[in-house]
């Protein structure tokens, strides 16, 4: 399998190595994290007086492993006097009790300890928990459009971009020749998150309303969505559910990192608004391998696209209202906000005046960009930055 370098993530890592936090490295099934592991181990190679100790627990040779008691004699037998020891454990959760052992092994201060592991067994509201709040986490997202330029080198970047929209990000489907069999493969852990991450973990008892909902938020991307109105859809003479239950998996579904909740953000007002939220897929592709190419609107899923990309350079991202306009999206870091619409096609002045009239509106001064599928250089109107979406992903001035 070719191997690209995922330098903004091995930079994160970087930056707190020997930090004394447990780091863990969390993202939707299949997103790279233990490639990502591994290509932070190989930049150490150069290093002096270091010892590694790498465990894979999903391996027939670290079997005895599993067992908690055994673990601890490994990781404490392999540990050097006098060098600094660094230890490396994927899939972390086939060890039952493996919070103990980690635990006491940070607070022994005998290792800088790195971990993978089940999304159902590390999500990021139990780290905390599990490891007593010293844990710093990497967050990894499906290939961006920039990484997949990487990986499929291009000197056409507007039909790269086309071809990214379809395959999405990620990588293990580009292994497969036909188009079909990278739709199984996508689907597949689709499934597999929804079974193992959040059934089997939550003992849910209707996995078919978990589905539902999960293609109703696919079919969705890009609307505001209420507990409220996902139950009085999916509600039929055949399908009975609550509004508890359709929170519960809604909230199951977001953990897993399947899709990403975006609070509402009143921009008269400075508040933020519980009522409806908007939620965004950990990656197109899964809706191709899901519910196929119907209600293909394109605005929708590039609006997607753009709000990923903002949460992998560490935005704040919301979804903006002045008075009964929306803004996509409202974005803060470091005390600088934007204000961001997202759209496909603008050459018809109706759809034009529709997407500027909301950052026209707004009479502060921080700065207003439209991203669209304009196919050239950005150019202005009125102060608001107009700029093609498939330049904005790959400007490297716009990356963290």
């Amino acid at each position: 399998m070719k191997l690209i370098e995922r330098d903004y993530y091995l930079k994160k890592l970087n930056d707190v190595k020997d930090v004394p936090d447990i780091k863990v490295i969390t993202g939707v099934r299949r997103s790279g994290k233990s490639k990502l592991m591994d290509a932070f181990i190989d930049s150490f190679k150069d290093m002096e007086n270091i010892n590694i100790v790498r465990i894979k627990l999903n391996l027939k040779k670290y079997e005895k492993l599993l067992n908690p008691d055994e673990l601890y004699s490994y990781i404490e037998s392999n540990y050097i006097e006098n060098k600094n020891n660094y230890l490396f454990i994927d899939e972390i959760q086939l060890c039952k009790g493996f919070e103990r052992i980690i635990n006491s092994i940070y607070e022994e201060e005998l290792y800088d300890i790195y971990l993978t592991g089940s999304n159902a067994f590390l999500l990021s509201s139990d780290l905390a928990t599990l490891f007593g709040g010293r844990v710093f986490e990497v967050h990894l997202f499906p290939f961006s459009f920039k990484e997949y330029l990487v990986y499929y080198p291009s000197t056409d970047l507007d039909v790269s971009f086309d071809n990214y929209v379809k395959k999405g990000g990620m990588s293990g489907s580009y292994l497969y020749k036909s188009e079909e069999d990278a739709r199984n493969y996508v689907n597949s852990i689709y499934k597999t998150t929804i079974v193992r991450d959040i059934v089997q973990k939550y003992k849910i008892e209707n996995e078919s309303l978990l589905l539902m909902i999960g293609d109703y938020l696919m079919d969705n991307i890009g609307n505001k969505t209420s507990i409220r109105k996902i139950s009085n859809k999916l509600t039929t003479s055949t399908i009975k559910t609550n509004d508890k239950t359709v929170g519960s998996y809604l909230d199951y579904l977001c953990k897993s990192y399947m899709f990403y909740p975006i609070q509402r953000y009143d921009i008269k007002g400075k508040k933020y608004l519980e009522s409806e939220k908007k939620y965004y897929l950990s990656d197109l592709s899964f809706r191709f391998s899901e519910i196929g190419t119907k209600y293909m609107d394109y605005g929708f899923l590039y609006e997607n696209l753009v709000a990923l990309e903002l949460m992998r350079r560490e935005y704040e991202v919301y979804v903006g209202k002045l008075y009964n306009k929306e803004i996509d999206f409202v974005v803060i870091k470091n005390g600088y906000k934007e204000y961001i619409q997202v759209c496909d096609d603008i050459t018809n002045a109706n759809t034009f005046e529709r997407e500027t009239s909301p950052l026209l509106s707004i009479k502060d001064a921080y700065p207003k960009k439209l991203i669209a599928r304009t196919k050239r250089e950005k150019s202005y109107y009125e102060g608001i930055e107009i700029i093609d979406i498939a330049r904005w992903l790959n400007d490297s001035q716009n990356q963290n």
